[in-house]
């Protein structure tokens, strides 16, 4: 039986734009009119159509789909589903890892007001540093230049870190020395075909004090914001092992003014005079 367009559409349930766009693959070939060039379509049309729907909803894409339709066999079909099979097992794992990510980010907002201007000790995982700043002022060099893309590609798995000389740090300087750049966990390279070239910064696992600052977001990082955690590790006389590190949680605005919200990890050994 011979159906036009409209009625092929409505009884096998899709547009009539569907039609034309897989006419276009030559997944059908309507009969033409040769008075009027309307399009036909008949029994054999709808069972093309509907095998192909059935290969596009296991998300085969529209090109694969036309040539198993076109030239059949059990091989291509089965390749083609296995190849959908890989594709979708590498979705779901991203995906899960951005869900976990998520997770982590939202831990990390809801604990801010806990943690703001309040000393904890806190075990920290190891860190690869991909360092792009002195202080605010971009570091002119090759290699991170080359590197950036990479890493970038990798947010929000990679975070916004930075890291502060550890002698200017207990120093009476007003201002500090401290870098800004991207981190990634050391646990989570694993996940991702990420290259640790020589010039990355590693910070090992690490006993720290830790505490939440709130820094305006336009300034230098000055030493008075800091003061609390230096006065908290004097009085227990901790043993400062390495730089004072950390990212950013998130930046607000308050008052009109940018300020982010800094995780601060200073790296000590409990038991030592400091």
């Amino acid at each position: 039986m011979k159906y036009s367009i409209g009625e092929f559409a409505e009884i096998i349930g899709v547009t009539t734009d569907t039609l034309r766009l897989y006419e276009k693959y030559n997944i059908i070939t309507p009969t033409r009119d040769e008075k009027n060039n309307y399009r036909y379509y008949d029994d054999l049309d709808a069972r093309d159509i509907l095998m192909s729907r059935w290969f596009r909803s296991l998300q085969i894409p529209l090109e694969d789909v036309a040539t198993i339709i076109n030239d059949p066999s059990k091989e291509k079909i089965l390749n083609k589903i296995i190849k959908t099979e890989e594709n979708l097992k590498k979705e779901i794992k991203e995906k899960i890892l951005l869900l976990n990510k998520i997770t982590e980010i939202i831990k990390d907002i809801e604990k801010i007001d806990e943690g703001l201007n309040k000393c904890n000790i806190k075990e920290t995982p190891g860190i690869y540093r991909l360092k792009q700043t002195y202080r605010n002022t971009l570091i002119d060099d090759v290699r991170i230049k080359d590197a950036v893309d990479e890493w970038m590609s990798l947010l929000p798995h990679t975070f916004f870190s930075f890291k502060i000389d550890n002698k200017a740090f207990f120093s009476e300087d007003e201002y500090l020395k401290y870098t800004w750049g991207l981190g990634i966990e050391e646990r989570k390279i694993g996940n991702f075909d990420l290259k640790i070239q020589d010039f990355i910064e590693y910070i090992p696992p690490k006993t720290c004090v830790s505490a939440i600052i709130l820094s305006p977001h336009n300034q230098y990082l000055k030493r008075d914001l800091f003061q609390f955690m230096i006065d908290y590790v004097k009085k227990n006389k901790y043993a400062v092992e390495g730089d004072i590190f950390g990212k950013i949680i998130i930046t607000i605005k308050d008052n009109e003014i940018k300020k982010s919200y800094l995780e601060v990890n200073i790296p000590i050994r409990a038991g030592k005079n400091f």
